[in-house]
């Protein structure tokens, strides 16, 4: 068993609301609950991250990596079809399906991972 358990995505498309400051007796009332408002994360909205998208992975000897050409094909862990992992500074948070946009790759996220932390 795995120490990741997967919940919905949340909606990101939509502006979001303007919710005034609650006062003390609300923050003591809700403690515990975390805050679901993307508002509340504006301070960090300029940090950069790492996002990689991984296809899949294989292991081989560095001789047989050496012998590659233009045109090998490598053979993954994945099949056709299978979600892909997303990861964000080397972490999994999501999965997703690759997406053609305009020419050019993209990924849409199908699921989010949260993983236990010890």
């Amino acid at each position: 068993m795995s120490d990741e358990t997967r919940i919905p995505l949340p909606e990101l498309d939509r502006k979001p609301e303007v919710v005034p400051r609650p006062d003390e007796a609300a923050l003591a009332a809700d403690a515990g609950e975390p805050s679901r408002n993307a508002a509340d994360l504006e301070a960090v909205f300029d940090v950069p991250v790492q996002v990689s998208a991984v296809l899949g992975r294989t292991r081989m000897d560095i001789g047989d990596l050496l012998r590659l050409g233009p045109g090998a094909v490598l053979e993954l862990d994945r099949k056709v079809g299978e979600a892909i992992d997303i990861y964000i500074n080397n972490r999994l948070v999501a999965r997703g399906e690759v997406v053609l946009v305009e020419e050019k790759l993209g990924v849409t996220m199908t699921e989010m991972i949260k993983a236990e932390r010890s």
